[in-house]
Order: C-alpha cells, then sequence, then structure tokens
C-alpha cells in the first residue's frame, strides 16, 4: 500500500472489514491542525505498507463523522479486526503517531475481543 485512502460511506464498511489494521484520519481542508498533521500521516503511511491509512473528510462525509462521534479534528482512530482500539482528537507529531501505532500493534487482540464481550454483556444485564 503505502498511500492513503480516501473513506467514503459507500466504500467505508467494506476497506475497513477487509483489512485487519486501519488507522483513520477525520479531517478538513480548512483545519490548520489537519493540514499540519497531514504530511505525517502520509510518511507513515510510506514506513507502514503493512497497514491501511484511511483518510475521512468530514465535511464531505458528515454521516460517517456522526457515526464515529467525532466531534473535534483532527482526529485520529485505529481499527483492528473491526474493533476501534484508539479513538484521539488533536494532531500528533511524527514520534506520538509512531507510539500509537507500535502500542496497536503489540495489542493482544483476543484480551480485546474478550473486554468487548465482557462489556457488551454488563451493558445487556444492566439493562
Amino acid at each position: 500500500m503505502g498511500s492513503t485512502v480516501e473513506l467514503t460511506k459507500e466504500n467505508f464498511d467494506g476497506t475497513v472489514s477487509e483489512h485487519g489494521f486501519v488507522l483513520i484520519d477525520f479531517w478538513a481542508a480548512w483545519c490548520g491542525p489537519c493540514r499540519q498533521f497531514a504530511p505525517v500521516f502520509e510518511r507513515a503511511a510510506g514506513r507502514h505498507e503493512d497497514l491501511l491509512f484511511g483518510k475521512v473528510d468530514t465535511e464531505a462525509q458528515p454521516e460517517l463523522a456522526a457515526a464515529f462521534q467525532i466531534t473535534s479534528i483532527p482526529t485520529l482512530m485505529v481499527v483492528r479486526d473491526n474493533i476501534a482500539v484508539y479513538a484521539q482528537p488533536g494532531a500528533l507529531p511524527e514520534a506520538g503517531l509512531e507510539d500509537v501505532i507500535r502500542q496497536a500493534r503489540a495489542l493482544d487482540m483476543d484480551e480485546v475481543r474478550a473486554a468487548v464481550q465482557r462489556e457488551q454483556k454488563e451493558r445487556r444485564d444492566g439493562e
């Protein structure tokens, strides 16, 4: 891969489901911090060719921004095995983005899935 992919409401689910590890940059053209973060995100995409780097233009894709409750941009989201394991607003410096990627790679996804199942069960039991 090595480059970023534009994600839209039409291709989002299929693209994210198809790839086990996706970094998503929610951004807008008018946003100064988004423009600062864009080259950092692009360079990381070049270094981590095994990962999918996607961009969601929140102006062009307001439904996606709303679905993920994006209220501040830029927001970086990391999705592994269709589970959002990280979502934080703010433009990360290069070292910060690399640290997020390193931590996301190190996650034990069996533990994450078990935690998600426990949380869902607790929510159901609480209703």
